[in-house]
């Protein structure tokens, strides 16, 4: 059951509870929850502090180095925003792990503030490293990521090396198993990556990715 917004220093994280937009924003705004991520989702809140170790790290740094080398040979025009913040005002918000934009699309200024993507659009690609929150990644992160209007949406469970993608077109997801905004590019092969990745340094990764793009 999602409860009320309480005051700061007994603030659940980690959760969703009820919170006004003005609620949301001056808690995403306090200095104690620099470090932390927030979501918004039509009147109900998650402000995500747990710590986030090397595995989580190393799958963030992965995905990353496999999207960006896929779309630079591919010659696909892309743009990458780590824990940026997607916002529609007073309606919903999120700071996934990483997005893309990608193709022939108005990229973001570079400044501090949140994107307004009913101005510059959603990121074509989002993904969300599930080191402590696989349940809610796969549930309430996908309704608010069909509702901003992303294309597509991987999952990327550490524990396991697996990435569950979702294709997102006309406010409804289904998984896929190749990336429709990346034409080209199976799941699979970014899976391969994460799971070498376990043994292996960048140096080996990078070339095995190459040949297989």
């Amino acid at each position: 059951m999602v409860g009320s917004v309480p005051q700061h220093k007994n603030l659940p994280t980690d959760t969703w509870v009820q919170a006004t937009w003005d609620e949301y924003a001056e808690l995403a705004a306090n200095p104690a929850y620099a470090q932390g991520r927030g979501y918004y989702e039509s009147g109900e809140m998650r402000l995500e502090m747990a710590p986030l170790g090397p595995g989580h790290a190393r799958d963030n740094a992965i995905v990353s180095k496999v999207v960006s080398l896929f779309a630079t040979l591919k010659r696909i025009r892309i743009a990458e925003y780590a824990n940026g913040t997607f916002r529609k005002v007073e309606i919903r918000d999120s700071q996934p792990d990483i997005a893309f934009y990608l193709g022939d699309v108005r990229f973001p200024p570079q400044n501090d503030e949140p994107v307004d993507v009913t101005i510059y659009g959603a990121p074509q690609l989002v993904v969300e490293i599930a080191s402590t929150s696989l349940s809610d990644d796969l549930g309430t992160k996908r309704l608010l990521y069909e509702r901003l209007g992303m294309s597509e949406y991987w999952v990327v469970n550490v524990a396991l090396g697996r990435v569950t993608a979702f294709s997102i077109q006309n406010g409804r997801s289904g998984e896929v198993k190749a990336s429709s905004v990346l034409p080209g590019l199976m799941i699979s092969v970014v899976e391969d990556a994460l799971k070498r990745s376990q043994t292996e340094d960048d140096g080996a990764i990078n070339p095995m990715a190459n040949r297989v793009i």
